[in-house]
């Protein structure tokens, strides 16, 4: 197999590529993650997911790099990483109650190959409480989370109804994809 590079400093996708006992080293892509104007949120990570595979191709000439992005989806808006405990509980009080979708872009590059993809995951919401809300901001502190939460934490555990979809997409990467497409590679 060839050098695996994954483009991200997210521990949870480091946590699923190690589950899926795939040998990688890490670096991280600096990027501007500014998506063009007028585009749709759908489009937005695999956008992202490929601007990062090319910041870090252009680096290391003979690996094969994975790079990903993850967006929450409301209504089609994007409800990004939250930048205080205020802004976390609003997030999570829109998503109370209430379906949305987890999209992640993935991009896979060596040299001039790519394969790129996204895998969307509709995510239902109970209808939380502003109580389990707080407990959950203050005590889980998902500031690094995209959409305020993270699926693997209390919050999926008691706020999650039901699913469709990848389960590890709603994690940040939809690794049994990300597998079947490194075989492209050998």
């Amino acid at each position: 197999m060839h050098k695996i590079i994954l483009a991200s400093q997210s521990p949870r996708r480091k946590q699923l590529m190690e589950a899926a006992e795939l040998s990688f080293e890490i670096i991280i892509a600096d990027v501007d993650e500014t998506n063009p104007p007028g585009m749709a949120g759908e489009l937005v990570p695999e956008y992202l997911a490929k601007k990062k595979a090319a910041a870090i191709v252009s680096r290391v000439q003979d690996a094969i790099i994975i790079a990903a992005d993850t967006v929450v989806l409301l209504d089609h808006e994007i409800l990004g990483k939250p930048v205080d405990e205020a802004n976390a509980r609003e997030i999570l009080g829109k998503l109370s109650g209430r379906k949305h979708e987890v999209v992640t872009g993935v991009c896979i590059q060596k040299r001039a190959q790519q394969v790129s993809f996204s895998v969307t995951t509709e995510v239902y919401f109970r209808t939380l409480t502003s109580e389990q809300i707080a407990h959950y901001v203050s005590n889980y502190k998902p500031f690094d989370k995209a959409g305020a939460y993270a699926i693997q934490e209390w919050i999926g555990m008691i706020g999650i109804e039901k699913i469709n979809g990848d389960y590890y997409n709603v994690m940040g990467l939809p690794i049994g994809e990300v597998v079947k497409a490194l075989k492209q590679f050998s």
